[in-house]
């Protein structure tokens, strides 16, 4: 295939999955604000040929481009959301709770979103992503962000779970306080030991590509910030025993502080990491 083919197959995966994405997120809404059973089940199905579509325009463009599709401002925003749904879809796997989906799908829509706004132009490696540690330390990345967005969702969950009449479709469809807290504290900590890895591989990587392991640019410095915001959150939670609504909007802030150290600092606040 020529790399126009490529570009045009890339093209149409990637606008099925941008529209799956919002059908889900309708789907859910509907689920949600009426109560309506099926449009959850609905929208976790949509949710899933999304993610299979989203996943086969990422390889399209990885075997166009010749290398992994973590590179630039597109790539790794279509890939933060592919990890949210990925992370979204294991969670709801693991718990069978289609309810966790309501705060997620709209997450993962609006950075796809932010993803078609972007360039989608190929473009050579500048030397400094020229490293076996790109993907290494991007991966790590996703899959960090990914799990901080789905306990952003869930923790949205639990706030408005709280103020909801108790009724049938809540009993039913809508976990409990507890349990949306343990599964916002599990993905916090998975979320975190990845963030953690992304930090040591990113310092790794420094020093191997400008000769020092840190110098303070800006999305080193915010992506320090996250880290400690969630070390607090299970320091806290951990030795003071914090559940309820301070954990749950702790995670809210949380997710805040990563959508800002890729987007608002990419764009307010331009370094070393520009390019990403």
């Amino acid at each position: 295939m020529t790399a126009e083919k490529f570009a045009l197959a890339e093209t149409i995966l990637f606008t099925a999955a941008v529209m799956a994405y919002l059908i889900a997120t309708v789907l859910y809404f509907i689920f949600f604000s009426m109560k309506k059973e099926w449009a959850g089940k609905w929208a976790g199905q949509v949710m899933v040929l999304g993610f299979a579509v989203h996943t086969l325009a990422l390889v399209v463009r990885g075997v166009g481009a010749g290398r992994l599709p973590l590179t630039n401002q597109y790539e790794f925003a279509t890939s933060f959301a592919w990890g949210i749904a990925l992370c979204y879809l294991f969670f709801m796997k693991k718990y069978g709770f289609r309810a966790m989906g309501v705060f997620v799908a709209p997450v993962v829509f609006l950075i796809i979103g932010y993803a078609a706004m972007q360039s989608r132009e190929v473009n050579e490696l500048m030397p400094a992503l020229q490293s076996n540690w790109l993907s290494i330390h991007v991966s790590t990345a996703i899959i960090s962000y990914g799990s901080f967005g789905v306990a952003f969702g869930v923790s949205m969950l639990y706030l408005f779970r709280g103020k909801m009449a108790e009724d049938e479709f809540r009993r039913k469809e809508l976990p409990e306080l507890e349990r949306l807290d343990l599964i916002s504290y599990r993905a916090i900590s998975l979320g975190f030991l990845f963030l953690t890895l992304v930090i040591v591989t990113g310092a790794i990587w420094a020093e191997r590509a400008w000769g020092r392991y840190w110098s303070w640019d800006p999305k080193e410095t915010w992506s320090l910030i996250t880290w400690i915001i969630y070390a607090l959150y299970l320091h806290m939670r951990l030795t003071k025993g914090w559940r309820g609504k301070k954990a749950a909007w702790f995670a809210v802030i949380g997710f805040v502080c990563v959508v800002f150290t890729y987007i608002g600092v990419n764009t307010l606040l331009p370094g070393l990491h520009s390019y990403a």
